[in-house]
């Protein structure tokens, strides 16, 4: 898989699959073209994650949103394996009430980063033809926290977030699934 050629080994991991009735391709490009904007318990889960972040803008006196709400589009494209895979890539301090995000330009930089305190992330899609029409779609998120340090701030989170972080990834694979059907 091209998820092992950016993040081979990690310390934490989440998969889910869903078996979908469309072709494999239709699946990918149904991935690859996915906003989770339009879903009010993704909206939900991200609003109240990024509440405390707003929190601290407030008190700062920052009345004006200056941030864009978290999705997909904080991802940076690593790969892409035509009708197989489409890797995304995402470093820095997850943990952080800002996420702590790097910016990302390009598959080099995520490779490169090396910050002290900092992690990767990986997340994909892979699709897998099982014949009739049916396609098995997957998503998996990798983390490599880059020292202990990194290691011991982001496994509170991880604790913390698993459980939304499964609801989101079913419903990402839900609509991903849904919308391949009908297209």
């Amino acid at each position: 898989m091209l998820i092992d050629k950016y993040v081979p080994s990690f310390q934490f991991r989440e998969r889910h699959t869903l078996e979908v009735n469309a072709q494999a391709s239709d699946v990918l490009r149904a991935a690859i073209n996915y906003q989770p904007d339009n879903d009010p318990i993704i909206r939900a889960a991200i609003a109240i994650r990024e509440f405390p972040d707003k929190l601290i803008d407030r008190i700062k006196g920052n009345s004006l949103p200056t941030k864009r709400p978290f999705s997909l589009r904080n991802f940076t494209l690593l790969d892409y394996l035509e009708d197989r895979e489409v890797v995304f890539g995402l470093a820095g301090c997850f943990w952080k009430a800002d996420y702590g995000q790097v910016p990302l330009q390009d598959s080099e930089d995520f490779v490169r980063f090396n910050v002290h305190g900092a992690a990767r992330l990986a997340l994909n899609f892979t699709v897998e033809c099982l014949g009739n029409n049916r396609t098995r779609l997957a998503t998996e998120t990798r983390v490599y926290c880059l020292d202990v340090d990194a290691k011991r701030k982001f496994t509170p989170y991880w604790y913390l977030i698993r459980p939304v972080s499964g609801l989101i990834r079913r419903k990402m694979l839900a609509t991903i699934g849904h919308t391949a059907m009908v297209s």
